[in-house]
């Protein structure tokens, strides 16, 4: 009798992956603790600035999660952080060119992550085409 169970999902945590969830869980320590003193310290200077960046670390850790779980609901979890990160980068890069005085100071998305080397623009592009790289194989 033939095997008719559907084609295996490639790991989300497995060879390149593992390096991915490394460089989100670094970012998310460092976002993280960037937010965390802002806030704690002079969260009234630029408080959308400093809350976007808590927003940013809470994205970064639940898309390392996504990432380390490898199966389906991993897998719609970390694809729905990458977007909305990849949507936040964009959005708040623009804004804070286009208009510098809504950030009295930088956040992690601030000019499309130049701060932080412009990984932050990066990063949820490679999630998103590890994710499509280890996506199921549709039947033939």
């Amino acid at each position: 009798m033939a095997d008719v169970r559907a084609p295996e999902q490639k790991r989300t945590n497995a060879g390149p992956g593992r390096l991915l969830i490394a460089v989100y869980l670094l970012f998310a320590i460092a976002a993280t603790s960037r937010a965390g003193l802002q806030i704690a310290t002079k969260f009234d200077e630029a408080p959308v600035a400093y809350l976007l960046s808590a927003l940013a670390a809470a994205i970064y850790i639940v898309a390392a999660v996504g990432l380390a779980r490898a199966g389906s609901a991993g897998r719609r979890v970390a694809l729905a952080c990458c977007a909305v990160e990849l949507a936040g980068v964009l959005g708040v890069g623009i804004l804070s060119l286009a208009d510098p005085e809504l950030f009295p100071d930088e956040t992690v998305w601030s000019r499309f992550g130049s701060g932080y080397g412009y990984i932050p623009l990066v990063l949820p592009v490679l999630g998103l085409l590890w994710l499509w790289h280890t996506r199921r194989p549709t039947p033939r």
